[in-house]
């Protein structure tokens, strides 16, 4: 008898495990391929562009101007760049490696959605150029773009950032076209430790002069 139920009885326990004991491997599973819910651009330019009185949430614009161009020279453009990028700023700003009085008050005020929803929009604007402005610095700010400074072990900035300024998405940012003063200003925030959330920034920062940070700056302002 026992030989003649072994059988049935393996298939049960088999059957069993399978339908009991996987069913919560099955939903966890589940859980983590389920799609992340996604950005909407739509939300977050009507966001961007008027705010939400309500919550006392201001606009973006009088900072930042019509569709992500600065026009006011401390203040970073923000229209053509990655989602990823800005989003993370956006997600930074309200931790201790990146304090910003404004921007950080913001920050904490916006939602998980509201930071990609915004951070999607503005990677759809179109980015206005600019213009680099000191004529006897930049050859040196070419060299240190294109080249580094190999005797202070400074790499290219191309390296990471593109021959034209570009970017890669997901991993650098787009630097082409950006202010001169707000580049200067983040590169000594690199350096003096007040921005803390890029390591191979910091790296980099400390070992340049003011005069290298200020001709690089002027450089990539020129980049399309």
């Amino acid at each position: 008898m026992n030989r003649l139920t072994s059988p049935l009885l393996k298939t049960l326990l088999v059957t069993s495990l399978t339908v009991f004991g996987g069913l919560p491997a099955a939903m966890a599973a589940s859980a983590a391929t389920a799609p992340a819910v996604k950005a909407d651009p739509a939300k977050g330019g009507a966001l961007y562009e008027a705010g939400d009185a309500a919550r006392g949430l201001p606009s973006c614009l009088s900072c930042h101007g019509a569709a992500g161009n600065s026009t006011i020279a401390v203040n970073p453009k923000l229209s053509g760049q990655f989602a990823t990028y800005t989003h993370k700023q956006l997600v930074d700003f309200t931790t201790a490696h990146r304090q910003q009085p404004i921007m950080t008050t913001y920050a904490k005020m916006l939602t998980e959605q509201e930071k990609k929803d915004i951070a999607a929009w503005l990677a759809t604007q179109a980015h206005k150029p600019g213009a680099a402005k000191n004529k006897e610095t930049v050859e040196l700010g070419r060299k240190i773009y294109r080249g580094g400074i190999a005797e202070k072990g400074v790499a290219a900035c191309a390296s990471c950032h593109g021959a034209t300024a570009n970017g890669i998405p997901a991993q650098y940012p787009r630097l082409a076209g950006q202010h001169q003063d707000y580049t200067t200003a983040q590169l000594e925030a690199f350096k003096t430790g007040t921005r803390a959330n890029s390591p191979q920034m910091t790296v980099l920062s400390q070992r340049m002069s003011p005069e290298e940070m200020r001709a690089v700056a002027d450089y990539i302002a020129g980049l399309r």
